[in-house]
């Protein structure tokens, strides 16, 4: 059911949410609200769905490479435009880095 495919995604990104908000340092736990956190995973998705990234060809160990300096700036760009608000590249990819450690220990 669709129902059940959504709270499933839900519970994934509070599960994400909970893990970056674990690995960020005091000061940026304090600027990023959970709401926040959940605009920063949309917009990570985003950036997977119409960059390309997931098109590229694994190299001979499976892996793409993926810049996350690339998506930290992305989401600055797209918060700015969207109203979110002005960030720092440099804050946003702890939370990039953090997501990716995530996704990775779900593999």
């Amino acid at each position: 059911m669709i129902e059940d495919e959504f709270s499933a995604e839900d519970l994934d990104d509070e599960k994400t949410v909970a893990f970056i908000r674990e690995r960020l340092p005091q000061e940026l736990k304090e600027k990023f609200d959970d709401d926040t956190l959940y605009y920063f995973l949309d917009v990570i998705n985003d950036y997977f769905a119409t960059s390309g990234i997931l098109d590229k060809e694994p190299d001979k160990d499976g892996f793409i490479d993926i810049d996350n300096e690339a998506i930290a700036s992305y989401i600055v760009k797209e918060a700015k435009h969207d109203g979110v608000g002005s960030f720092d590249a440099d804050e946003i990819l702890l939370v990039v880095e953090a997501e990716a450690e995530y996704v990775d220990g779900l593999e």
